[in-house]
């Protein structure tokens, strides 16, 4: 326990200090090598709530640009990115003329919304002030993996530095 605090809630940095930590849920390094982390995960059905129609291309679209906007908090924002997820269509099952929105196309059944940060992408900011963060939402068809494999698997191959933006502790 450093400095009244428990054990889960510091850890060093690399600078030797003691450092308040948000709970890493898992620890992953992308395919350039860097390292992020995992520090919240909401999981949502992505027809969810869906009360009328059926799921078609201007409804997914309208869905992936709301998800890959920057997420406003009360002192600080965000950015998002969203994975592009696979898209099917599936066999008709109505005449196109009684399909008012077009073509049926569905996407994976499940999306995640994951809170990650790593170091600063700026080399020249001190890493012990500053860090870098970036929502991340992939969709995938089930969670029969666990977390750390589901969430590693979908974002090893992302350019944190072209989407990340760094901030103070």
């Amino acid at each position: 326990m450093a400095a009244g605090y428990p054990a889960y809630l510091t850890r060093q940095n690399q600078s030797g200090l003691v450092v308040l930590s948000v709970v890493t849920l898992a620890g992953i390094s992308l395919a350039s090598g860097r390292p992020v982390e995992l520090t919240r995960l909401t999981i949502f059905s992505t027809y969810g709530g869906l009360l009328e129609g059926y799921p078609n291309a201007r409804m997914n679209d309208a869905l992936i640009a709301r998800l890959g906007s920057r997420r406003e908090f009360p002192y600080f924002s965000v950015p998002a990115y969203v994975i592009a997820p696979p898209r099917s269509r599936p066999g008709i099952v109505a005449e196109p003329a009684r399909m008012p929105f077009g073509p049926v196309e569905i996407l994976p059944p499940v999306y995640c919304e994951g809170s990650f940060r790593s170091g600063p992408v700026d080399e020249d900011l001190d890493p012990v002030l500053h860090e870098s963060q970036l929502i991340i939402v992939w969709f995938q068809d089930d969670l029969a993996r666990p977390v750390t494999e589901f969430a590693s698997t979908a974002v090893h191959g992302l350019a944190w530095d072209d989407f990340a933006e760094d901030c103070e502790r």
